[in-house]
């Protein structure tokens, strides 16, 4: 069976002598010495100042919102993980999506002036796929119309931009550590952020607002494990090698796909990606079906992503015009792609994908 993704362990004495660490002090959760030592390391890797390590991407999205003070109108976009869309929802908050550049998929931050009012509080945009949203004019519209910008870096660990870490821009930058990412520690995820107020809020907000019996503001239990974050420890040790051997991987990838009738997102001179997914648009969705269906016959299992587009979910009531994420959310399969994919393999997916379009 070839997934679309399988989970990078590292050896495991690697991981348990790190564990060990914790195990002999019976100190597993609440902050503990390698959950420290995690964030110290993220924080100096990706050039941070403020970086808090999390139990998953989704609480430290909602912390992002409820920190800067965002109640009504949020400008979004509806080619993402339903993550994003929830917990605007979830905080009371009003999403109103913007629809996407055709050729990265992010947020068109030519379209966002067009949607904001004055219920408008904050812009929150996904790097797709770990390419960069228009970072540059995403803040100058913010500026312009005093709003908070805040990302949603789930797949974009390890990308950059001009020689920057997309967890460095905006307000505040969320990433996700669940064990599908390029870097993982089972389950986690971070929150970045650049004001020392601001994170102030979130050392709180991460242990139930209170230091021993010492309380200072509202907060939820989004603390994380010396478990997870020795499997983090572990992997950081060999995130470069992950990425470089995923990029020679879509690279063969490139080259069997040549002429193939297919488009792929676009990644500019400036940008460097993480290799997180290998994203491609068929012509059309019965396409899509049909090949994904020869796929599934050979247990070979990609996915959808993202599907649906995420204004047309069921419990959204309003209308919004998106042509561009909703034609693309409906032609868009994440072929397999991981660290040890075989280069046999790759050729079994593509010999496929070939058949397929000869039936």
């Amino acid at each position: 069976m070839i997934n679309v993704t399988k989970t990078f362990l590292p050896p495991f004495e690697e991981y348990t002598a790190i564990l060990k660490k914790a195990w002999d002090k019976a100190w597993i959760t609440n902050n503990g010495e390698l959950l420290l030592e995690l964030e110290k390391k993220l924080k100096d890797y990706l050039s941070v100042d403020y970086l808090f390590y999390c139990n998953n991407g989704t609480l430290v999205l909602q912390m992002a919102l409820k920190a800067l003070g965002i109640t009504k109108e949020v400008i979004t976009t509806p080619f993402s993980y339903v993550a994003t869309t929830n917990t605007i929802l979830w905080e009371g908050c009003k999403p109103v999506f913007v629809d996407i550049d055709p050729h990265t998929f992010c947020i068109d931050a030519y379209k966002i002036e067009a949607a904001i009012t004055e219920n408008t509080q904050a812009i929150l945009a996904t790097h797709v796929y770990g390419i960069p949203c228009d970072v540059e004019k995403i803040q100058a519209i913010a500026e312009k119309h005093n709003l908070k910008v805040i990302y949603d870096g789930a797949h974009a660990f390890g990308s950059q931009y001009k020689g920057k870490s997309l967890l460095s821009f905006g307000d505040i930058s969320t990433c996700s550590f669940h064990a599908t990412k390029v870097f993982h520690t089972v389950e986690g995820g971070c929150l970045i952020c650049h004001d020392a107020e601001l994170a102030e809020k979130m050392y709180f907000y991460r242990s139930f607002g209170h230091i021993g019996d010492d309380y200072y503001s509202v907060g939820i239990n989004a603390k994380n494990s010396e478990f997870h974050a020795a499997m983090g420890l572990a992997n950081l040790q060999h995130f470069n090698k992950i990425v470089l051997q995923r990029k020679a991987i879509a690279e063969y990838y490139d080259e069997c796909l040549k002429g193939f009738p297919v488009a792929r997102p676009k990644v500019t001179e400036d940008v460097t990606i993480n290799y997180s997914y290998y994203p491609i648009v068929f012509d059309t969705e019965e396409q899509l079906l049909k090949t994904t269906t020869i796929l599934k016959n050979h247990s070979i299992f990609p996915r959808r992503y993202f599907y649906p587009s995420l204004n047309t979910l069921p419990f959204i009531t309003s209308k919004y015009s998106t042509p561009n994420s909703e034609s693309i959310s409906r032609r868009v399969l994440c072929l397999p792609l991981y660290y040890d994919l075989a280069k046999s393999d790759v050729d079994l997916i593509v010999e496929l994908l070939f058949k397929s379009f000869n039936k």
